[in-house]
């Protein structure tokens, strides 16, 4: 069939659908790529564009290629900030997938400092029990506690955070829901990181930095 024929294109996207679900990566990747050339060369909407793209980043990830994904979950972002603003529910959502690849490689205070702008947005926007919300809280909570520079007051937030998303994701979901169980695992993992700060605070440390440099120096 023709670059132009409908069909062609829908099969072509739910071949890399059904490649990218069974783990075909690269296989998954060369037809996504394909895909973004023949709308390019056809004129597609941008939005579709944007998506195909999207997904390209999330497979470079899927093939362990975190910072080449994370640039293009960027690129995504950025240009959909351009097109529709910072309140429109796509841009969001772009928000919220590189804020997760930031939390993936780690880069929690960049993760962070993007949700500290996006989640107020989307709780005026979406409300505060939307799906899309509670994924940004979640992402932030754990931004908040992992990072290497958190505060016993960070940890503490982090605690409150997630305590409340563990009620209502519970409720909303069920306890099966993987966003459900992502915010029990974080939970578990934070409260026993605020049980080690309070041995600490009962021994005089003040925070986690000052516990490290008694370490440091133990070492040393």
């Amino acid at each position: 069939r023709p670059e132009t024929d409908q069909l062609r294109d829908m099969a072509m996207n739910l071949l890399g659908l059904g490649l990218n679900d069974a783990k075909y990566y690269k296989d998954a990747l060369s037809v996504r790529e394909a895909e973004l050339s023949t709308m390019r060369r056809l004129g597609a909407a941008e939005q579709r564009m944007l998506s195909t793209l999207a997904n390209i980043g999330t497979t470079y990830e899927n093939l362990g290629q975190l910072e080449k994904g994370l640039g293009i979950k960027q690129q995504v972002y950025a240009r959909h900030m351009e097109l529709y603003g910072t309140e429109d529910e796509r841009t969001l959502i772009e928000a919220n997938n590189y804020a997760d690849s930031l939390r993936g490689l780690q880069r929690f205070e960049e993760a962070k400092a993007l949700m500290r702008k996006t989640i107020p947005v989307a709780r005026r926007v979406l409300g505060e029990n939307d799906n899309l919300t509670l994924m940004m809280r979640c992402i932030y909570a754990s931004a908040l506690y992992r990072a290497e520079n958190a505060t016993f007051d960070d940890v503490r937030e982090a605690v409150a955070t997630l305590d409340e998303l563990a009620r209502t994701t519970r409720r909303k979901f069920g306890v099966a829901h993987p966003l459900a169980v992502t915010v029990a695992e974080d939970l578990q993992n934070v409260q026993g990181k605020l049980r080690k700060q309070e041995q600490l605070e009962a021994l005089g440390i003040s925070s986690l930095a000052e516990a490290k440099e008694m370490l440091d120096a133990m070492d040393a």
